[in-house]
């Protein structure tokens, strides 16, 4: 039925956008460098302690445990309490298991081994059943609570010692990120308990899918209370998130609001972090050795020696992570580094005196100071910029104040240098420093390792180049360029008018060389200003090296920052730079910022087609084929115009007071833009794919009905058409009942899913009957349905009632297929509670709370009485018109209050079908 009446036109246009999706799809899934994480292993066998919790603890939470982390000789000193180490608590994520902290656990072990254990670190971790609480947010609350109780019996575990801790440091993974920050929302909760949060890869700014109001309201809670509160947050906090591999949680998520009064809290994604530089998925983002590696420098380098804990200095926390996770100078942290340091000793002293000066080093036996004046340079140049392949945490550059060919004090300006991959860099502005006569550059000896100094000096002018990006629309068929035709070492690229999330970019460098040197290696950076999310791509040259270009964060409206693309080059080589715009990645941006909100437009273009149906029905007597209703009222201009026009409107202050007095909730477009997320045409775009989304689900329902009706006449031969339309079936209070209860005792989202099944079970049974009717009767091609329907007349009365009963139950199933296809969508966004009950069955019978429940209560009774609905019954009611028009306006408001609230789309699915139904009783 469905098949027969497929426009080629319309088919063509619907595989073009799932053409276009899956472009999108695959830069989201797959469009990424690949995973350059080295594994973590555990040295010894490793060993998880459960620690026993109080009788009422484990009664009020029994799904929950909390375990200790030991390996070999360690695990088994600390099986005897209590312990006398530092306290480090790990919070799984969604599905996460405790055992994840083995991985950190392990590298802080064998840190702890290194210092023979002047310092060590305890680590325990919380069993949270694995539960889904990024789909179901009924148990965040209860979470919270339990980790309350678990810091203070890890408390308990200390007492007695002669440094016992007084708090704990916290790493959560995913949410479990955001239920440490959930801690200081709860009422009898002290700030003192927590000395650190690191949280990795935990969306902060709003649930990723908010497929019930339990997750929503926890993030409302939880960000109110840090904004609201943020002067008296004395919590130091870092948000590490994994770049583009991930994509469950998209980076631009997990960024903690930036407030001015709120300067202890640090975001960063991993691609951005010295010694890390790899972008992470959700799952390596906890065992990545790299981003553990630095996490625990940066654990050890925060204990107090006078307390052998964690410090309670905030400046010194944010002093170590600023050191280790935004800005490395290659030196060993230091709380209050000298400045000043002695340049003595029989070291040689070398004037410099040109402009660019290279120097390799290797097997020397003596200590080499090379000095450049920079009287004459300060004429001619405006920066100096070094460079040095040897990456020990030495200092190894400083300046020195009036000196004429050597100093004996110098000022230390390896602080400010930056660590890459292959070397450490300084580059300095002459004018910054107009006390410094020279620049000191020491070479230390050497012992069989090589390694090569460069410096030159430079105008800014020279090194700075300005690219326009390519328009959005170019689609990649038009490209800019620049050539450094300069030997340098170091060049800006600013990458003009580039500040979108929505933009994405392919940068091509080709390096072509000259010298014969061996191993030349070029760095290149994507440096965004106002955002930590910086990416490094190394290329030996000569080389054709591919750079993609997009953000996690959009540029602000008040930053006048330009995005860099910072190179780090070779003297002997050239560089072509091109850029040109990246389609496909603009639509992955598309379906990674957006596409969580496709259900709610799905759901649009279906209503739009559902309301065509009834109205169909109304005005002509028939229900028209869902794809030729969908293809002319699943139209862009009947929603997107109204939900503008609306924030337009709520620009006004008195528009805003009156909406805010009838109690409306936010429009999801103003919380879209207060997230920076506003893509022009998004809407349009989105539309557009629920639309082709609709058409195939649509089709993929039609399909499945027919299939399993012949199924069902192959096993068992149905009963003839219904012949009294208006007739209930006996089973029908019974089985409403059954639902409601079962829905009331157990799981909202199970009654939904049995009354569903019970409803496509009717629709195919009609179908069957239909098909075997059919079956039965003579076929004439040559006739059309009105031309059969002209033909009944000269029959006798009951054969034209009979055929009358055929063309009517093929409008009730062309109409029951729409609602299947609606309802699946209800069903399909139900069901992370109902998987997470199942999940906890064993603990739980009843879901409490149940974001199902006060939805069964209407759509059950609904569903039972459309099962038994039949067109020849609706057409004929009062308020078919009513129903018709109802459609139109819902699905306005799906996308005004679902995109971003997807618990909100069952809601205005619900009352079209509620209308339908009561169509059947009056």
């Amino acid at each position: 039925m469905f098949l027969h009446s497929v426009n080629l036109w319309n088919l063509a246009f619907y595989v073009f956008m799932v053409l276009l999706a899956t472009l999108g799809l695959w830069d989201v899934f797959f469009g990424f460098e690949e995973n350059k994480c080295s594994m973590s292993y555990m040295f010894e066998y490793p060993e998880y302690q459960k620690i026993e919790l109080p009788k009422k603890l484990t009664k009020r939470y029994p799904a929950y445990e909390l375990y200790l982390y030991g390996e070999g000789s360690y695990a088994e000193e600390h099986k005897i309490l209590p312990l006398t180490g530092i306290p480090v608590l790990f919070l799984p994520g969604n599905a996460g298991s405790y055992k994840q902290v083995r991985s950190i656990g392990s590298i802080a072990l064998r840190k702890a081994e290194d210092i023979d254990f002047k310092y060590h670190f305890d680590f325990f971790s919380v069993n949270f059943n694995e539960e889904l609480v990024a789909l179901y947010g009924g148990s965040l609350q209860r979470q919270t609570k339990f980790v309350h109780e678990c810091i203070k019996a890890i408390l308990k575990l200390y007492k007695g010692q002669e440094f016992a801790p007084t708090s704990v440091a916290i790493i959560g993974h995913s949410m479990g990120g955001l239920v440490a920050r959930a801690l200081l929302t709860l009422k009898n909760f002290k700030q003192d308990l927590i000395n650190l949060l690191v949280t990795q890869a935990t969306p902060h700014v709003a649930p990723v899918m908010p497929l019930d109001c339990f997750i929503t309201e926890f993030y409302m809670t939880v960000n109110n209370y840090w904004v609201l509160n943020a002067r008296h947050i004395n919590l130091t906090t870092l948000s590490v998130a994994g770049g583009f591999r991930d994509y469950q949680v998209r980076s631009g998520l997990t960024f903690l609001p930036k407030l001015s009064h709120h300067t202890s809290a640090l975001s960063v994604v991993s691609s951005a972090v010295p010694k890390t530089w790899v972008s992470t998925d959700h799952l390596s983002i906890v065992w990545c050795k790299q981003l553990q590696l630095t996490t625990i420098r940066a654990f050890f380098d925060l204990i107090d020696a006078d307390t052998k804990q964690i410090t309670q200095k905030s400046k010194k926390k944010l002093s170590v992570l600023n050191h280790h996770f935004i800005r490395h100078p290659s030196k060993q942290f230091e709380e209050n580094p000298s400045i000043i340091s002695d340049l003595t000793g029989t070291s040689m002293w070398v004037p410099v005196k040109v402009s660019r000066w290279s120097y390799v080093a290797y097997n020397d036996s003596d200590k080499i100071y090379f000095a450049f004046p920079l009287a004459n340079h300060r004429k001619t140049f405006t920066h100096a910029y070094c460079q040095s392949t040897m990456l020990d945490t030495n200092s190894w550059i400083f300046g020195c104040i009036n000196s004429t060919s050597m100093c004996r004090q110098g000022v230390d300006l390896s602080w400010k240098a930056e660590l890459l991959p292959t070397v450490k860099s300084l580059t300095l502005r002459l004018q910054d420093y107009p006390s410094l006569s020279h620049i000191v550059v020491y070479v230390p000896s050497v012992h069989g390792s090589k390694f090569v100094v460069d410096c030159e000096f430079f105008k800014k002018e020279t090194r700075s180049i300005q690219l326009p990006v390519t328009h959005l629309f170019s689609f990649g068929l038009s490209s800019r360029k620049v050539i450094l035709n300069t030997s340098g070492l170091y060049y800006n690229i600013e990458l003009l008018n580039f500040g979108q999330i929505y933009q994405a970019f392919k940068v091509n460098v080709v390096s072509k060389c000259s010298g014969g040197k061996e191993e030349m290696t070029s760095i290149y950076k994507v440096h965004i200003p106002w955002s930590y999310e910086d990416s490094l791509t190394i290329a030996q040259v000569p080389s054709s090296t591919e750079i993609s270009l997009k953000l996690h964060v959009a540029q602000p409206e008040n930053d006048s920052h330009v995005a860099l693309l910072k190179m780090y080059t070779s003297s002997d080589c050239q560089y072509e730079v091109t850029i040109k715009t990246a389609f496909p990645q603009i639509l992955g941006q598309v379906v990674r910022f957006h596409g969580g909100a496709l259900p709610a437009y799905v759901v649009s273009s279906i209503l739009l087609a559902y309301g065509g149906q009834l109205y169909s029905l109304f005005s002509s007597g028939y229900c028209l084929e869902y794809t030729a209703i969908l293809d002319k009222e699943a139209k862009p201009y009947k929603v997107d115009p109204f939900v503008i026009m609306i924030k337009f409107l709520l620009g006004y202050k008195w528009f805003k007071e009156l909406w805010d007095a009838v109690l409306l909730p936010e429009l999801d477009a103003i919380v879209l833009t207060s997230q920076s997320m506003c893509f022009p045409l998004v809407s349009l775009i989105l539309f557009l794919f629920g639309t082709c989304t609709a058409y195939w689900s649509g089709l993929l329902s039609s399909t499945s009905v027919q299939l399993l009706s012949s199924v069902w006449i192959a096993l068992k031969r149905p009963a003839e058409l219904p012949k009294d339309t208006k007739a209930m079936s006996l089973d029908l209070p019974v089985l409403t009942v059954v639902f409601l209860i079962v829905s009331w005792t157990t799981c909202g989202a199970l009654a939904i899913l049995l009354s569903y099944l019970y409803y496509v079970f009717k629709v195919v049974h009609l179908q069957a009957s239909l098909m075997t009717f059919r079956n039965n009767q003579p076929v004439n091609p040559k006739h059309s349905r009105r031309s059969e329907k002209k033909s009944n007349h000269h029959k006798d009365s009951s054969v034209q009632s009979l055929c009358l009963s055929a063309n009517d139950a093929e409008d009730s199933l062309r109409m029951h297929n729409t609602v299947i296809n609606l309802l699946a969508w209800v069903v399909l966004l139900s069901m992370p509670s109902l998987i997470y009950w199942v999940k906890n069955l064993r603990y739980y019978f009843k879901l409490d709370p149940d974001p199902c429940k006060p939805l069964a209560f209407f759509l059950i009774p609904t569903i039972a009485v459309l099962g038994n609905t039949h067109t020849v019954s609706v057409k004929s009611s009062k308020l078919l018109k009513t129903a018709s028009q109802f459609p139109i306006p819902l699905a306005v408001g799906v996308v005004a209050f679902g995109s971003t609230h997807l618990y909100r789309v069952p809601c205005f699915v619900v009352i079209p079908l509620l209308f339908h139904a009561f169509c059947n009783l009056m």
